[in-house]
């Protein structure tokens, strides 16, 4: 951004609370742009006994993760990772466990993941290119590198 989304007048860089933040240059304004991490859900989902994991249809080939999503406006992170596994994947998908919150620093997104337990039809969305579908042991042994992020998750899962 060069330009203030409240007034129009110029940004600039300014620390703030020990970080460089971009600011509005006129005083009367005062906006300044926080870059605070967008909620982002995972979903760990078990599914006939194996657990899917998912390539995102713009992702480069043989990178995969569990079921992502945003949240919506008003929406909390247990209602986002239903909706999230219903979509992708058309299943009706309940909240097993919380396995934690992660940063993922290089996309500024604080990811909120979930073990589901889904059941119906599988049938993926045009989200996604591919899936496969790990027993728990293949699972631990992925290797979902470069997602570290994923791994991290699986580990909590794993305990």
């Amino acid at each position: 951004m060069k330009f203030c989304p409240e007034c129009g007048s110029k940004l600039s860089s300014k620390v703030i609370d020990g970080a460089s933040r971009v600011i509005c240059e006129n005083s009367d304004c005062g906006f300044v742009h926080w870059n605070n991490p967008t909620p982002v859900v995972a979903a760990l989902v078990k599914f006939n006994d194996k657990y899917i994991i998912a390539q995102n249809a713009l992702w480069p080939k043989g990178v995969f993760s569990g079921i992502t999503g945003y949240l919506e406006q008003g929406e909390t992170p247990e209602h986002a990772v239903v909706r999230e596994v219903k979509e992708e994947l058309n299943l009706e998908g309940k909240i097993h466990r919380f396995l934690g919150h992660f940063d993922f620093k290089e996309k500024n997104q604080l990811i909120i993941a979930y073990e589901i337990h889904a059941t119906g039809q599988l049938q993926i969305n045009h989200e996604l290119a591919e899936i496969k579908q790990l027993s728990a042991k293949e699972l631990l042994e992925y290797d979902f590198h470069p997602l570290y992020i994923t791994e991290g998750i699986i580990k909590v899962w794993g305990k």
